[in-house]
């Protein structure tokens, strides 16, 4: 198939989406675009992965030059740890699909979809992160990058994938008075198979880490007698879809460490038993 035909294919089933959204049959443009997706996946040989990981970073007003570094290169040296490598090519496909978006007032696509299948694979894709020049705005659109992923990013999924996951990452809500609330968009996207899961990122005590690349000392996990207010609020507006979870970070120099555990958690068999220990012990940010 030429690359002409691929991009037929791609632009076809994003423009089902998006005008059956707009009639309303919501129901029925999942259907017809997940048949699409399956057909697309079949032309191209018929690829499988275990999962269509989609990572979304916050670069509104409130995050820096560093803060930003200190995202990027948390991403990248968790794709390129050993434990986030074998939990990617152990699954029952050994393989993932990966894409990055940067949002504020509007989304941009950082990297396109990418397999991951090997350690060359992944520490490629990491090489591509650390090269991503900062895009940032004013506002916190949340809404905003979750409809522009409903409607371009998850109808070009280039293979079959046994789940999609949507990672969102942010140090603040929703602030851009969309007229989409968060809430909605999230539900159309749980009602198109994805999960969405949140990786608030909560003010720190303490000077942050100056130098990207230093591994993170502190480690945080949720109580359930003390929730911070933006955890709350990414447990409730943003999380959606079996196995869904929050996993914050204890602010930016932290992050390094949540993202690499929420790869773990997200990819492949190994996530789904790490999953499940998670929700034992943390029931109030995990939905079953």
């Amino acid at each position: 198939m030429s690359g002409m035909r691929l991009g037929e294919e791609r632009n076809s089933i994003a423009l089902i989406w998006q005008r059956a959204r707009r009639l309303g049959l919501a129901a029925i443009c999942a259907a017809l675009c997940a048949s699409l997706v399956a057909s697309f996946a079949n032309a191209v040989g018929g690829e499988e992965v275990d999962t269509a990981l989609i990572v979304a970073i916050d670069v509104s007003n409130s995050v820096d030059e560093q803060r930003y570094k200190l995202q990027m290169e948390g991403i990248a040296q968790a794709l390129e740890d050993p434990g986030v490598i074998q939990a990617i090519v152990g699954g029952a496909k050994r393989g993932i699909l990966f894409s990055l978006v940067t949002w504020s007032d509007q989304p941009t696509v950082g990297l396109p979809w990418t397999h991951i299948a090997s350690e060359a694979d992944a520490k490629a894709a990491a090489r591509k992160v650390r090269g991503l020049k900062r895009r940032g705005g004013e506002f916190t659109c949340m809404s905003r990058m979750m409809r522009v992923v409903s409607d371009k990013i998850v109808p070009q999924i280039p293979a079959k994938a046994a789940k999609v996951v949507l990672d969102i990452s942010g140090d603040g809500q929703d602030n851009c008075n969309s007229s989409e609330p968060v809430q909605k968009v999230r539900d159309e996207l749980v009602s198109y198979g994805v999960t969405v899961n949140g990786l608030p990122i909560l003010d720190a005590e303490g000077p942050e880490m100056v130098t990207p690349g230093a591994p993170s000392t502190q480690s945080y996990l949720p109580t359930h007698q003390n929730v911070n207010p933006l955890e709350r609020w990414f447990t409730e507006n943003v999380k959606g879809g079996p196995g869904s979870f929050v996993l914050p970070a204890n602010g930016y120099a932290d992050f390094g460490r949540a993202i690499r555990q929420k790869f773990v958690l997200e990819v492949s068999d190994r996530g789904s038993r790490a999953r499940r220990d998670f929700a034992a012990q943390w029931p109030l940010f995990f939905t079953p």
